[in-house]
């Protein structure tokens, strides 16, 4: 039975935009936020503004969430008036939440024994993706399950992976994020020194996106201004995806490496690094700014 009626719960940045695509889609939605401004922006799209995360994981066919951590999706799913308590067997449950993989796991086997498919379902795009519906979906869960949030993610984004069982999507995006914090650093540091070295920027690029030192962290979201004309860097690093954010994701990657017994100096170290920029006053500025600390360091 293809599903029609959607709860979605957490309306923020990502989630708002993201419920109005599935609005856009023709799916009705039932939405909750703790924020009646965030709630009163979907229902002005054509949502249904419920009163409590309950009410709207009650009479839908799934439910989406975007929430900030770890804490906040044992509360919403497993609390005695949660999802799982509130939702009719059968329903699918989708997070789309950044957390640890170990609650993701515990979370998913709890909706499991109570008769609902669960995936976790985080993303990667930014607001921008989130706006656009082109977000990058990493999915784990079992292939029924998937096979289920497809269509969902779907109005929501333009790549959707299944990264494996529960908790691989997790797993897809802390790993991912933690490539992503330390090659921005190490684009920032070779902009930096190019520009102590008299080169110009946009030599620079028009070199290194062409040669070795390719990557996304130069192509797609330069740290400087003009040679990506759609990087934070030309909006005075206007967040896409703040240092605060990124600093939650590489602490989950570091969380994981230790529990898990592997190594990652690098990335313990971008940890390390977004953790100054973040305590300087800049948790809203957008990652890639961490450039201007990097080069504050090379002035002193």
């Amino acid at each position: 039975m293809a599903i029609k009626n959607i709860g979605f719960i957490g309306l923020g940045n990502m989630g708002g935009p993201m419920a109005r695509n599935l609005l856009k889609a023709g799916y009705r939605v039932k939405a909750f936020d703790v924020l009646s401004s965030a709630l009163g922006a979907v229902a002005a799209a054509g949502a249904v503004a419920a009163s409590s995360a309950q009410a709207a994981a009650s009479d839908v066919e799934a439910v989406v969430t975007m929430l900030p951590a770890g804490m906040q999706v044992r509360e919403i799913f497993l609390g005695k008036n949660g999802v799982i308590a509130a939702a009719k067997k059968g329903t699918l449950l989708i997070d789309s939440s950044t957390i640890d993989v170990e609650t993701a796991r515990n979370v998913i086997d709890a909706a499991t024994e109570a008769g609902m498919d669960m995936v976790d379902a985080p993303v990667s795009g930014g607001v921008a993706g989130a706006e656009n519906a082109a977000l990058t979906f990493m999915v784990g869960g079992t292939e029924a399950a998937f096979q289920r949030a497809k269509p969902i993610l779907e109005s929501m984004g333009k790549t959707i992976v299944h990264a494996g069982g529960p908790g691989n999507g997790q797993a897809a995006k802390i790993c991912n994020n933690m490539i992503l914090a330390v090659s921005m650093i190490v684009v920032s540091e070779a902009f930096i020194l190019a520009e102590r070295l008299h080169l110009d920027s946009q030599k620079l690029f028009e070199i290194s996106s062409k040669a070795s030192g390719q990557c996304w962290a130069l192509t797609s979201y330069c740290p400087v201004p003009g040679p990506v004309p759609t990087s934070p860097a030309n909006r005075d690093y206007r967040a896409g995806f703040t240092a605060e954010m990124m600093l939650k994701d590489l602490r989950l990657s570091q969380e994981a490496s230790q529990k898990g017994g592997v190594a990652t100096p690098l990335g313990a170290m971008a940890t390390e690094l977004y953790t100054l920029f973040v305590n300087s006053g800049n948790k809203k500025v957008d990652f890639s700014g961490i450039i201007k600390m990097l080069k504050g360091k090379a002035q002193d």
